[in-house]
């Protein structure tokens, strides 16, 4: 069997939990560049819905970062 590619890992992990952000990636699959798994991905047809989360980080000062779902396969839909 083929060891899943970081992008396999992405997709699983959204169908799993319904979205990633990057600090997940990095911690929970050992991704360190996520928006470009994301952008490949977009490349073989997947759709994403991408919100800007702001939060406070430990020294109380406003961040913010992106949460990556999956709307949908343009490829699922071309063959429905």
């Amino acid at each position: 069997m083929n060891k899943p590619t970081q992008k396999d890992r992405v997709v699983a992990y959204i169908n799993e939990f319904g979205s990633i952000t990057t600090w997940q990636a990095y911690a929970d699959l050992g991704i360190t560049r996520l928006s470009a798994r994301i952008w490949e991905l977009k490349e073989k047809g997947y759709i994403f819905k991408k919100d800007r989360v702001k939060r406070m980080n430990r020294y109380n000062q406003p961040v913010s970062f992106d949460k990556y779902m999956i709307v949908g396969n343009i490829n699922e839909v071309a063959n429905a």
